[in-house]
């Protein structure tokens, strides 16, 4: 979040690095970038617009200092949605029912990035919406997109990416290399080689990978789908194999673009080398927009005559031909289907008539994943399940897509979207689901259980998060004394039963904390936060007899807050530390500036000696909170009073270059020596400037104003300023000459800058 960690290339798939050839058709690219602020890459399906973009993304990322990031687009149906996908690709966290638009904008005004839209031909408008707003209210944005078409706005710039180039028979000369001057050889050589170890292209075989390469047209989809099959056929069967397919081209439609009738032939070909058994399970699987697990493989393809081995088999065997992309994270495995592929065995699924059969298994899977994650979310799982929210979400809003666009199945989504209001309320996406269940409302289907479960709980986490933050800026009703005269519910007391784990009992566990919870908040905002104190001390103990963290730091925090509004600031300060040190908190940066929050303002109160924590703790907890594009709230007048307003500005920033995790152990008391006070013993020979602050260094160096600074690195000249000041900070200087020799003497060295 500091540092060099804000400042990435985020978002792009593994497969992406692997990048042949391509390097003038990247410097256009570049420069067209450069020249306008939104591009768009075209050509057709499988000529490598994305590779291209994400390729060209990393070269420029040095540029962007808030950022380069990839938005998957592919996996999208409705385009009301583009706006969330940004959103949830920059990180930013919008808990309210604000339009997503809006929240973006507000989010990227002050800063400089570039998104990529990947794959915008099916949802042009709505990208076109986004990219024409955005860039209207910006001035540090760029958006880079990719398509088969454009997306038919006012200064956008087009480039159409060409297929690799393929020597023409007479280049293929007898003791030349050709492989190394042509980029659809390399490529081939190169996917050949993982199949065969050792696989080259020399003398002896590049007259015929030469010819295989121009028969289909220097495609780089078709061009792989072709070199897996070397280890069967060898190059020269590969190449007279693919001779026999491509006379068929000549009856194809003359209103089919070339390069199109190319890859489809490419596809088709890789489609009759698979099993009987492995065409139906690729047809089966292209339901899946996004990635997908091999439990859920095996429930959508379940089904007469085939059994979980016989799924295992097929999906091994797809793999091995590279339909189906292996990846691997955390331990887990994957797989996906190409775009191109998969819309290629949608076609399939609807000649076999069972695509709305198959769309229903996918649904029912992720129906009962959603029910078991309700019952299992109050307990010691939380961090797993939300890892595999995220990693199913795109299979999540297809088949949610599938209930609200199918007659008679939008009770199912309501169901669906309900269940999982621990999701979207957790994760900071609460805009998400209320948009799936009043689409589910308005397609017909009748309110249940599960929707006000869902309701209750949206409602109840937006009061907390509202009463904290005015009790926190002073703006919360001051208590009167008609609030002495007005009821407490007295929540009944929690059943012993509920003290023990137990998935039959998490969710109403869940419940009665988060109700303890919001009776808190309401006495704290009321002025009466004696009376909280026990309830919150309950929700705690039931949230640790479950091992459960996200609630139990909603009552931790809520507890604190009692405390500080009691002037009990030392005891608030140790329930916001023991806040920071579950790790659901941190994880979750929405919880982590919260906590953050609270622990500088009861330091703030209580004013022992550290009025300069006071400072970097702000620091540290704004820019955390301007990154996931909250609100922070107002810094402490009483911390600046404490310290005197530079010092406490100084001390300010300081906490503004800090990663989140040296912003989680300075809080805890953990990192004096990486946050150094000013005057200690550190001095500038233990200080190491993060990328950007280490070119800044070399410009100070070659005496650049700020302003020439910017320049350099087509930046605005206030973050040019705020870099310099962060490295003066760093350092402990006062002045830009003393910078100048320390880098110079630091370089000659060659010491670590």
């Amino acid at each position: 979040m500091g540092g060099s960690e804000a400042r990435r290339t985020s978002g792009f798939p593994t497969e992406l690095t692997s990048f042949v050839g391509r390097r003038d058709e990247a410097a256009e690219v570049r420069r067209l970038l450069a020249a306008g602020r939104l591009l768009t890459l075209t050509g057709p399906g499988g000529v490598g617009k994305t590779r291209l973009a994400g390729h060209v993304a990393r070269q420029v990322a040095r540029v962007f200092p808030d950022g380069v990031w990839l938005v998957p687009l592919a996996a999208l149906q409705d385009g009301a949605f583009v706006p969330h996908a940004v959103i949830e690709a920059l990180g930013v966290r919008n808990e309210s029912v604000r339009p997503p638009l809006d929240v973006l904008v507000e989010y990227l005004r002050e800063r400089q990035v570039l998104i990529v839209l990947d794959n915008c031909e099916h949802l042009l408008r709505s990208c076109a919406v986004l990219a024409a707003t955005v860039l209207a209210a910006t001035e540090g944005v760029r958006v880079l997109t990719t398509s088969r078409h454009r997306l038919g706005l006012a200064g956008e710039r087009l480039f159409e990416v060409p297929p690799l180039s393929a020597p023409a028979p007479e280049e293929v000369t007898a003791g030349v290399a050709a492989a190394e001057r042509f980029p659809a050889l390399r490529l081939f050589a190169d996917r050949a080689a993982a199949v065969v170890p050792g696989f080259t292209v020399g003398e002896g075989n590049q007259a015929a990978v030469a010819r295989l390469c121009r028969r289909l047209d220097g495609l780089p989809l078709a061009i792989e789908l072709a070199a897996v099959r070397v280890r069967s056929l060898g190059v020269d069967g590969l190449v007279e194999r693919l001779d026999d397919r491509y006379r068929l081209l000549t009856g194809g439609s003359p209103a089919s673009a070339p390069r199109h009738r190319t890859l489809r032939s490419a596809v088709d070909w890789s489609h009759e080398l698979c099993t009987a058994q492995e065409q139906l399970v690729w047809a089966w699987l292209s339901v899946f927009v996004g990635s997908f697990d091999l439990a859920a493989a095996e429930a959508v393809c379940a089904g007469e005559g085939i059994d979980s081995a016989d799924v295992l088999d097929a999906v091994a065997g797809l793999v091995d031909k590279s339909v189906l992309v292996r990846e691997e994270s955390g331990g887990q495995v994957r797989y996906r289907l190409l775009v191109s592929l998969r819309d290629y065995g949608r076609e399939k699924l609807a000649e076999l008539g069972e695509v709305t059969a198959t769309r229903r298994r996918h649904r029912d899977h992720f129906a009962r994943l959603a029910a078991e994650y309700e019952r299992s979310w109050f307990g010691p799982d939380q961090a797993e399940i939300t890892d595999r929210l995220q990693a199913d979400r795109h299979s999540i809003g297809s088949a949610l897509d599938f209930c609200l666009t199918t007659p008679g199945e939008a009770r199912h989504g309501l169901r669906l979207a309900s269940s999982l209001w621990f999701h979207w309320v957790a994760d900071g996406i609460w805009g998400q689901g209320r948009h799936w269940m009043d689409r589910a409302l308005g397609a017909g289907a009748r309110p249940d259980d599960t929707l006000t479960r869902a309701m209750w709980a949206g409602a109840i986490m937006s009061l907390v998060h509202t009463r904290s933050a005015a009790v926190l800026a002073g703006t919360a009703a001051p208590r009167a004394a008609a609030d002495d005269e007005l009821p407490v519910p007295t929540p009944p007391p929690v059943p012993a039963g509920l003290l023990t784990p137990g998935k039959s009992r998490a969710t109403l566990a869940s419940f009665v904390v988060l109700t303890r919870i919001e009776l808190a908040c309401t006495l704290v905002s009321r002025g009466r936060p004696e009376q909280a104190v026990p309830l919150c001390r309950e929700a705690i103990a039931l949230c640790e007899a479950h091992g459960e963290q996200w609630a139990r730091g909603w009552a931790l925090r809520t507890l604190a807050l009692a405390h500080w509004a009691l002037g009990e600031y030392d005891s608030a300060a140790e329930q916001a530390r023991a806040c920071l040190r579950l790790p659901y908190t941190v994880k979750q940066h929405q919880s982590l500036a919260r906590t953050l929050d609270l622990l500088a303002a009861a330091e703030a109160s209580a004013l022992a000696g550290s009025a300069e924590r006071v400072g970097v703790l702000r620091g540290a907890v704004d820019r955390i909170w301007r990154d996931i594009g909250g609100d922070p709230v107002e810094p402490c007048r009483s911390g600046r009073e404490a310290l005197g307003d530079p010092a406490y500005w100084r001390a300010y920033r300081r906490g503004g270059g800090l990663a989140v995790d040296e912003a989680v152990a300075y809080a805890l008391g953990e990192a004096a020596r990486r946050v150094p006070r000013q005057g200690s013993e550190v001095t500038p020979d233990d200080v190491v400037l993060t990328p950007r602050e280490t070119q800044v260094a070399e410009l100070i160096t070659q005496g650049r104003t700020n302003k020439q600074i910017a320049d350099a690195l087509v930046i605005a000249q206030r973050t040019a300023e705020g870099h310099v000041e962060r490295i003066l900070v760093k350092l402990g200087f006062s002045n830009r000459s003393q910078v100048a020799a320390w880098f110079s003497a630091r370089r000659g060295e060659g010491s670590p800058l």
